[in-house]
């Protein structure tokens, strides 16, 4: 069986409300493998609304998003100027088909040729093995709250200079 083909291309306004869904999808369908239902309750308790996808999306960082064949959003990540890999989400149904390393590897890739030095993530549980085999080495545990919630995630980076 072949795998999947998908095309990669920066963020536009109109995906927004996609991956706003997407991120969702991705928190509540994969979440509770590594997190209890209250946390990931607290971490996503809805999909991201538009507005604030396209302010981030806005910002000055850039943002990539992988089509499946039927145009649709199938993973997105983005990377800020800083170095910062805010957020890396791939649709449940994408999980294991490389999606998602494949959109990591374009931001790696953006940001050696921007210059970048260093990058650095806070990887949740279901990230974390992704960013190791990318070569991100762990910094440290972060535990935090999120709406009243315990929760933790990964201080990884990645030095590319």
């Amino acid at each position: 069986m072949a795998e999947p083909a998908f095309t990669y291309r920066p963020f536009e306004p109109t995906d927004a409300e996609a991956m706003g869904r997407l991120y969702f999808d991705s928190v509540r369908g994969l979440g509770g493998r590594r997190y209890s239902q209250a946390q990931v309750e607290a971490w996503a308790p809805a999909p991201l609304a538009p507005e604030q996808v396209r302010a981030r999306a806005g910002d000055g960082r850039l943002t990539l998003l992988a089509l499946d064949a039927a145009g649709q959003v199938a993973a997105y990540g983005d990377l800020e100027a800083d170095g910062h890999i805010d957020q890396l989400y791939a649709r449940p149904d994408a999980v294991g088909t490389g999606v998602a390393g494949e959109v990591l590897d374009r931001l790696i890739a953006a940001a050696r040729a921007a210059g970048t030095t260093r990058l650095y993530v806070e990887a949740s549980e279901l990230a974390r093995p992704l960013f190791e085999r990318k070569g991100f080495d762990l910094v440290r545990r972060r535990d935090f709250e999120v709406r009243g919630v315990a929760i933790h995630n990964y201080a990884m980076a990645l030095m590319l200079a």
